[in-house]
């Protein structure tokens, strides 16, 4: 079997979002945030940069640690470093443009841009300064946060800010939403009420040739005030990235909605924008019609870009793991931009970068999942929970799906099937002994659903009776071709194989308890299936009592 490569594209072990990747030479690089595997807050890693061949996007190799947080004056005071981009400069070297923050992102809205520079793209950085005014005044203007780099034909442009809808309420000024302007970006209410648009929004700023010294004012690339527009529906919130299609430029961003990256087009690179669509959501909300309580994976931030590599467009984003939005993984999907320069929404797919669906032969991580629900996920929004639903996860080097219940859905798009195939998972069921127990801080953003709704929510969904009607049988290896009793499901569970969202079951395979094995060791159970030939998805839906965990599926 050649070569392939799925999402998330990096290691498993690795969580790299917020993706601004570029194309460099004969490689595309890779440039992002750096979040902790089971991490309690954002961006608890130095920046480490992945490129591959742009031949070959199955090869991905760590060009290791380029940039320390420790490298800059703010730390520790502020210990992350937020979103970065990389711009090469008209003399040849590489900018990092990034900015501080801490925990939960505090301070992160206060700070001024910060640069490094590189004389490659992915070697060790070293800082330069911030960006600033000629007279050497530090470049505070608005909110610096997000920024993203572009050399315009030797302009060197960075867009940068952040977007709350407060200052198109209509009691904005007695609300209490100016005091909370105030605690966010550090600034006092005159500073703030000075600007003659806003002090948030999406901007943009021309640097001088030194990458540091500001050329020309920032400026709003997009009107603040949202209503009556093209973007009252998709409004900016933060992540700007800019790319140049032709002679249009595309301002890629993630709205309000928090699970969506949008993007607009115009003729020019600091007005004219008019709204484009959705290019990708990391729950599919919006794709064929997905209303948002329908989402197909527990929803969250999301920020990445578009890039062109050997002729083709895709579009890099990130998902959620470990029930948080501290521990994403950088995902990317196959793009295309039509003759009149729209881009269609894609789904989130398993096979991503892969030149075509995944082969079913071989083993994967279960964790390749694109889609992962119990009908009822939460959309997470700087949080993380603590209640219980399906999540990736992971304990010690084991990397799982976990708390797999009554109902679940575990998708894979897509696979080449090729008939009747031998199909298996390897699984144990979730107990004292293997359960992913957090024992961190706790955060939950005003922006997501309450923990107790959730929670009842999932007793509820974990009340339904599951009926069964006829006869067990089981051999040693755990395959069986025949369904449970209903008295069988409250020792055992099953999963049953779709090739469809909502399909009926193509096949079974049933996990079957035993006490001689541990409640720690993983167990292959398989059976025959009868797949269709051609590309299709697999779905597994779990149906028991006891909750599993997942860690491998196999095709033979």
């Amino acid at each position: 079997m050649s070569r392939q490569v799925y999402n998330p594209f990096l290691p498993l072990n690795e969580y790299i979002p917020d993706g601004e990747p570029h194309v460099w030479g004969d490689r595309v690089y890779h440039y992002g945030s750096h979040d902790k595997e089971g991490g309690y807050t954002f961006c608890m890693q130095d920046y480490v940069v992945y490129s591959a061949p742009v031949k070959d996007l199955t090869s991905w190799r760590c060009e290791g640690i380029t940039y320390r947080a420790s490298q800059d004056p703010a730390y520790p005071e502020l210990k992350y470093m937020y979103a970065p981009d990389v711009v090469r400069g008209n003399d040849g070297r590489y900018y990092l443009y990034y900015c501080m923050g801490g925990d939960y992102g505090y301070g992160g809205y206060t700070g001024p841009i910060s640069v490094a520079v590189c004389d490659t793209p992915a070697g060790k950085y070293e800082y330069l300064g911030h960006v600033h005014y000629k007279d050497g005044t530090v470049m505070k203007k608005y909110i610096c946060f997000d920024p993203a780099a572009m050399n315009d034909d030797g302009t060197i442009r960075i867009f940068y800010g952040t977007q709350y809808g407060y200052e198109e309420e209509p009691d904005f000024l007695t609300n209490g939403r100016l005091d909370d302007e105030v605690s966010m970006f550090g600034r006092t209410k005159e500073e703030i009420l000075g600007y003659k648009d806003s002090i948030m929004g999406p901007i943009m700023v021309v640097l001088e040739d030194d990458m540091l010294t500001v050329k020309e004012e920032p400026r709003h690339i997009i009107p603040y005030a949202v209503k009556g527009t093209s973007f009252e529906e998709h409004p900016f919130f933060e992540g700007s990235s800019m790319r140049k299609v032709g002679d249009k430029y595309y301002f890629v961003y993630s709205s309000w909605q928090n699970h969506e990256l949008c993007y607009a087009v115009s003729d020019y690179p600091d007005h004219g924008f008019t709204f484009g669509g959705t290019i990708v959501s990391n729950g599919d909300v919006g794709y064929k019609g997905r209303s948002f309580e329908n989402k197909l994976n527990m929803t969250g931030t999301t920020h990445g870009s578009i890039e062109c590599i050997d002729g083709q467009w895709y579009v890099f984003y990130h998902r959620l793991t470990h029930k948080s939005d501290y521990s994403r993984q950088a995902c990317a999907e196959k793009i295309y931009i039509d003759a009149d320069g729209h881009i269609d929404q894609v789904e989130v797919t398993s096979c991503g970068l892969n030149n075509g669906p995944l082969v079913a032969n071989g083993t994967y991580p279960a964790v390749i999942a694109c889609n992962l629900t119990n009908g009822h996920m939460p959309h997470g929004s700087n949080s993380i929970y603590t209640t219980e639903f399906p999540n990736v996860t992971n304990k010690g080097e084991d990397r799982f799906i976990a708390e797999i219940e009554d109902g679940t859905l575990i998708g894979y798009k897509y696979f080449a099937l090729g008939g009747s195939s031998t199909f298996g998972v390897n699984v144990r069921y979730e107990t004292d002994a293997n359960k992913v127990v957090y024992e961190g801080p706790v955060r939950v953003d005003e922006r997501c659903e309450n923990q107790e709704q959730i929670k009842d929510a999932n007793d509820l969904a974990g009340n339904k009776s599951t009926i069964m009607d006829e006869s067990c049988d089981i051999d040693a290896d755990g395959v069986n071709d025949k369904k449970c009793s209903a008295s069988d499901v409250q020792n055992h569970g099953y999963f049953d194989i779709c090739v469809t969202e909502d399909g009926e079951s193509i096949g079974r395979i049933d996990i079957p308890v035993s006490e001689d094995i541990s409640e720690t060791e993983w167990r292959w159970c398989e059976n025959k299936v009868d797949f269709p030939e051609g590309v299709h998805a697999v779905y597994l839906v779990y149906h028991g009592r006891r909750k599993v965990q997942l860690k491998d599926i196999r095709f033979r």
